[in-house]
């Protein structure tokens, strides 16, 4: 029996784009725990925690400790040195807020055992580079997942 590059499947085709995780779930990408920050927290204290973490993306927290965006730190970075934030501002000057859940913008839930296809599928119709990883009562922030998450651990199994 031969095999051809027109009759041989490949996780690259719309129906086995998730064989190359072959079952796998977020949690197996061992991600390293969540580092949130309360939207009262100096940004000062976002650009050490991230420089300290080697983190591009923070959650933010409301008083309710209810994720309501991120901070992106290249973006934090460029507003410092060019002046338009102060290191004793607070965090909120700059969150870039996530969506009200809707119809149009419906919240997707990243949990520890979502499948890693579901995760990339995510990935690539919200047209972002990041999932936060939370419980599945969306109470805590466990983890955030990236997309270069899923590319080294494909590279990782082979």
């Amino acid at each position: 029996m031969s095999f051809d590059k027109e009759t041989t499947p490949t996780a690259n085709t719309k129906s086995d784009r998730g064989a190359k995780y072959r079952g796998a779930c977020v949690e197996d990408l061992q991600l390293p725990p969540a580092f949130c920050l309360s939207q009262n927290a100096p940004i000062s204290h976002a650009l050490e925690a991230a420089y300290e973490r080697e983190f591009d993306q923070l959650p933010i927290l409301n008083e309710r400790r209810k994720p309501i965006g991120y901070l992106h730190v290249p973006t934090l970075k460029q507003k410092f040195q060019a002046g338009s934030i102060r290191e004793d501002d607070p965090v909120s000057k700059s969150v870039t807020h996530f969506p009200l859940s809707s119809k149009s913008h419906p919240y997707t839930v990243i949990q520890p055992l979502t499948p890693l296809e579901e995760l990339e599928h995510f990935f690539i119709s919200k047209g972002t580079d990041f999932a936060l990883v939370t419980d599945a009562e969306r109470k805590w922030v466990l983890a955030v997942a990236t997309k270069d998450d899923l590319e080294t651990f494909v590279k990782r199994r082979g």
